[in-house]
């Protein structure tokens, strides 16, 4: 087991079954997935030298772990569930390879992007499918947490829940950046974060019960605002997007869109702003583009304008397109100045907002 981070970065714990001898391996994977989601029966014809890598972050009450594995299963029985019972559920999102579920009399094969529930204080039967490594994220949540009744949750245990559309889609993106990301958050990002997937989570199984009238009013907003930004970084490509183009297309007031960001410490304008800048300047770092002139990159992120661009550009992170390119796709600066370089330049445009 390796812990990884430190006091600037979220600590996760990263596990790997290959610094263990072949013949153990399996044994203490179990012993692991035992620790994470309670005590369970599992099998794997890969058992003899079993390769599986997880990482477990923590963000506040929740646990997310991506994990890459051989497949396997899980299973809960009623005497397992006499010695330990976990009011918990546990979400699974499939990234590759399937997932067959199986739980209260319901059975379902999930394959990429779908998402399951289970609840692991009832008895369960999970089994990964597929060739080679198979690679999926965990999410464990108390039901105290989700606002929706258990009666109601139990409905969708074990159904196949789409992630490639609508709300689904942005939980599974909010979900695959966060893990792929951890290194950009800090130890107190992680309760907010675990918010976020709550929030998500729950609008994805009211909506899928036709039941958004049971949510409360702050979980509505923050799913909405959630929306908006997914659908501003789709179209940040798109000089025309604008305040009223935002409104229109959500189908709310402009005055309502500003709210929606003023909660959220930030005015509309800067936050795409931000956003632009963020993707100019990961284009500007790439060594692939340095051919492709300054401006038809600022141009595909939606500034129309060179000139502006330009002073933009500068007034944030306090250096030319052109130099930010030449010293970092040249080594004029170390990786470390270029991280103090970037974070002073992002404090400055938060303090000017």
């Amino acid at each position: 087991m390796i812990v990884d981070g430190g006091t600037l970065m979220m600590e996760t714990v990263t596990f790997q079954t290959e610094d263990f001898p072949a013949a153990d391996r399996f044994a203490i994977w179990c012993e692991r997935m035992t620790q994470l989601m309670g005590p369970m029966e599992m099998a794997s014809e890969h058992a003899p030298d079993f390769q599986a890598r997880a990482r477990v972050l923590q963000l506040g009450a929740l646990q997310v772990w991506p994990m890459a594995l051989q497949p396997m299963r899980f299973r809960r029985t009623v005497r397992l569930l006499r010695e330990s019972a976990s009011e918990r559920y546990h979400i699974s999102l499939v990234l590759s390879g399937a997932l067959d579920v199986r739980q209260d009399g319901r059975h379902a094969v999930h394959g990429r992007h779908d998402l399951s529930v289970v609840d692991l204080s009832r008895p369960f039967d999970c089994r990964l499918i597929g060739g080679g490594h198979l690679a999926m994220i965990g999410v464990e949540i108390p039901k105290v947490l989700l606002p929706l009744p258990e009666q109601r949750v139990e409905r969708l245990l074990a159904r196949r829940l789409p992630g490639k559309g609508g709300i689904g889609a942005l939980l599974v993106g909010v979900i695959t950046r966060l893990c792929g990301e951890t290194d950009g958050y800090r130890p107190a990002d992680g309760p907010r974060l675990g918010g976020v997937l709550i929030d998500l989570l729950s609008a994805l199984l009211a909506h899928t019960l036709d039941a958004e009238n049971v949510l409360p009013s702050e979980t509505h907003r923050r799913t909405r605002a959630l929306r908006i930004r997914a659908f501003i970084q789709r179209h940040l490509h798109d000089p025309g997007l604008t305040v009223s183009t935002i409104a229109a297309e959500h189908h709310i007031s402009v005055s309502y869109l500003h709210r929606l960001f003023e909660t959220e410490g930030v005015t509309v304008a800067a936050w795409i702003r931000e956003q632009r800048l963020g993707r100019v300047r990961r284009d500007l770092a790439d060594p692939a583009l340095a051919t492709t002139p300054i401006h038809e990159v600022a141009n595909r992120w939606g500034f129309a304008d060179p000139a502006t661009f330009s002073r933009t550009f500068r007034s944030v992170y306090g250096i030319s397109p052109k130099d930010y390119r030449r010293r970092h796709t040249q080594g004029g600066r170390s990786s470390s100045d270029h991280r103090e370089l970037l974070s002073q330049g992002t404090a400055s445009a938060r303090s000017a907002r």
